[in-house]
């Protein structure tokens, strides 16, 4: 018997020691692992809404809590004399059940009291929703077009009109995702490399459509969620109350790099907003182009590479390989061809069925310079020359 028991004592015994050394290992991992909040963004283990940096979204956090309670009432009140009448009047205890009919005074009540509890929720909910609707008196107007898989603002009214940018989620951040070992860091996934900046307190209007599917534009610190759809135009808008970043992104499911779509606002003061239109004007007029310059091969390879780095390398990969449906980009027919015009249409209209986005928000330089440095990159080296006006014959 003793014997038994020793041989069973022991081996629990050893399992119990590979449980705890496991149990240490997963909850070192995890420490190894650890993020803090970010701020103007999501938190570790968040439950609540986002901290509210404008009067609309400390509105829309109260009227969560105010429904809340309101609800949390309602199911306490009738669960409890529901509970309460059936252990009161249980059979086992000798309750007869009453038979009666046609109370008037009763369904006076629970019309009466239903119908001041919804007036009750309405009146602040319609108060709230009419507020987020009202996009008039703004003092900056910004047009957010989301595209498979980034955002393009454009400046089109008050300080800043005529500034505009791609906004793309940052290349060292979907290189780390893309390794599936990603390094510890508060802002994974939401780190972009031209983030949109506006003023503090003041009114800004973003306008919302899209160039190829459904997308959406929130920013949960900001209290706004807004459809961008293809072919029609929505608004709505924010005023941030303090400096500071500010993280959302895409909230309408829009393909397969749907969670590579962030969103980051700068809000910045006053002075400091109007330092920087200035500069990002200047750097605008700096990398102006000429639409009618002819280039060289290794100026186009040089101004294309950047380009490339930008906006493709994400998918097709650095060495062009692409991976999964992205096709690859070297060796691939389509840039080997003689005829231009075949990758030109494509960068142009994009190939939905296959994951390819237009990219007609790129200048007809940029897209010279993409197609020509592709057509000289890794094994294909054709030397073939895109030039800016070949592009712009085809856009239209």
């Amino acid at each position: 018997m003793k014997t038994m028991q020793a041989r069973w004592i022991t081996p629990t015994r050893t399992r119990v020691g590979q449980l705890m050394l496991g149990l240490g290992a997963f909850v070192a991992s995890q420490m190894a692992l650890a993020v803090g909040d970010l701020p103007g963004g999501p938190g570790v283990n968040q439950l609540d809404l986002a901290t509210p940096v404008t009067e609309i979204a400390a509105d829309q956090r109260w009227l969560h809590y105010f429904m809340l309670v309101i609800c949390s009432v309602i199911f306490i009140g009738v669960f409890g004399v529901m509970f309460y009448s059936i252990f009161k009047h249980r059979r086992s205890k000798g309750a007869k059940a009453a038979n009666f009919h046609e109370s008037t005074t009763v369904e006076i009540v629970w019309t009466v009291v239903p119908f001041i509890i919804v007036i009750c929720m309405a009146l602040p909910a319609t108060k709230v929703v009419v507020a987020m609707k009202d996009t008039s008196a703004s003092d900056i107007t910004i047009k957010a077009t989301g595209t498979q898989w980034k955002w393009g603002y454009d400046y089109l009214k008050g300080e800043g009109e005529g500034i505009g940018f791609v906004s793309t989620l940052d290349l060292a951040q979907r290189e780390a995702s893309d390794s599936g070992k990603p390094p510890p860091m508060d802002d994974y996934l939401l780190k972009v490399d031209n983030p949109l900046v506006v003023p503090v307190d003041k009114k800004i209007r973003i306008i919302t459509t899209a160039n190829d599917v459904i997308h959406a534009w929130m920013v949960p610190a900001f209290g706004v969620k807004q459809d961008a759809i293809p072919g029609f135009v929505r608004d709505t808008w924010f005023r941030a109350t303090q400096p500071g970043d500010y993280y959302g992104q895409c909230a309408e499911l829009c393909g397969k790099e749907h969670a590579y779509m962030p969103i980051h606002v700068k809000v910045l003061a006053a002075a400091d907003y109007t330092k920087w239109v200035d500069g990002k004007k200047k750097e605008m007029m700096a990398a102006a182009d000429d639409p009618n310059k002819v280039w060289t091969l290794p100026d186009l390879i040089a101004r294309g590479e950047k380009v490339y780095a930008a906006n493709c390398a994400a998918c097709h990969q650095p060495n062009g390989k692409g991976g999964g449906p992205v096709k690859p980009l070297d060796g691939s027919q389509v840039v080997l061809a003689a005829d231009k015009s075949q990758q030109i249409h494509t960068v142009l209209d994009g190939r939905v069925n296959l994951g390819m986005p237009s990219w007609k928000q790129l200048s007809d330089t940029e897209l010279a310079a993409v197609i020509t440095y592709t057509k000289n990159n890794w094994s294909n080296k054709t030397g073939q020359i895109v030039q800016p006006t070949e592009v712009a014959a085809l856009r239209k």
